[in-house]
């Protein structure tokens, strides 16, 4: 498969009828979410910005036995094909091994199968949508296990954001006290998991009566695809080019290391 454009196409061309919205020719843009990143994900069938249904994953239920016929019920429901579908909207990552593997690779045998494109998006800049407007630093962190948070700072300026933190996997004090030096104290805490910052030494020793913590509540499958939505300039792949943003190295990487360098 040839490489996908990176940006919507112009308005007046046939593949804009479907993919871009703001032409105002028509406004049907079928995506299918997908947010395989943990226990807590989802799947997700927008038209356009408009939320057609977002089905949870049952944390009881492994990933791999769930996505398929989840998947295939959610289209039956709403009479939707995967011809019909503008393209697929997948988490990926930071998160679980499996559970992101799991979702890439289905996205990956859409994409080939149907010749429809991938709109990936990191789950850490799509929590910083939920900051509040008037924030000029946005720090964003998810439970990482292991006393480890996935953890990323962005700054706005004009609408735009920028990295001031690279996505990594961090101690969470070592995070929250890099994130306040460089944003002066002015930054918005964006997290799905609260008591990582609730319970860490630098809540105590910085308490106070507003700590600007905004806690995102699960699913976020919807809040997926409707960052891809808002891109200008929305990163499109195809199955050979797409890849799992995992942050940290699996067990085998660093096992594997080790016991080749004993």
């Amino acid at each position: 498969m040839k490489g996908l454009p990176t940006a919507w196409p112009k308005c007046g061309t046939q593949i804009a009828l479907r993919l871009r919205p703001r032409c105002g020719i028509i406004t049907s843009v079928l995506l299918l979410a997908l947010d395989t990143c943990d226990s807590r994900g989802s799947i997700a069938l927008l038209d356009g910005s408009r939320l057609l249904a977002e089905v949870p994953h049952p944390p009881s239920e492994e990933f791999s036995s769930w996505l398929l016929p989840a998947v295939s019920r959610l289209l039956v429901e709403h009479r939707v094909s995967h011809a019909d579908l503008a393209g697929y909207a997948v988490a990926t990552g930071p998160g679980s091994f499996t559970g992101v593997r799991v979702g890439l690779t289905t996205a990956k045998a859409w994409s080939e199968v149907y010749h429809k494109p991938i709109f990936p998006a990191s789950r850490l800049p799509v929590l910083a949508d939920r900051a509040p407007g008037i924030a000029t630093h946005v720090a964003t962190f998810i439970d990482a296990q292991r006393s480890q948070i996935f953890a990323a700072l962005y700054s706005r300026n004009s609408g735009a954001s920028n990295t001031l933190i690279a996505e990594s996997v961090i101690a969470p004090d070592d995070f929250f006290s890099q994130a306040a030096n460089m944003s002066q104290g002015d930054v918005a805490w964006v997290t799905l998991d609260p008591h990582m910052f609730e319970s860490s030494a630098f809540a105590r020793l910085h308490s106070t009566p507003n700590p600007k913590l905004t806690v995102v509540q699960p699913p976020l499958a919807t809040a997926i695809a409707l960052h891809v939505i808002a891109q200008p300039k929305p990163f499109q792949l195809d199955a050979l080019t797409l890849d799992a943003n995992y942050v940290r190295r699996s067990d085998a990487e660093i096992f594997g290391k080790k016991t080749a360098a004993t």
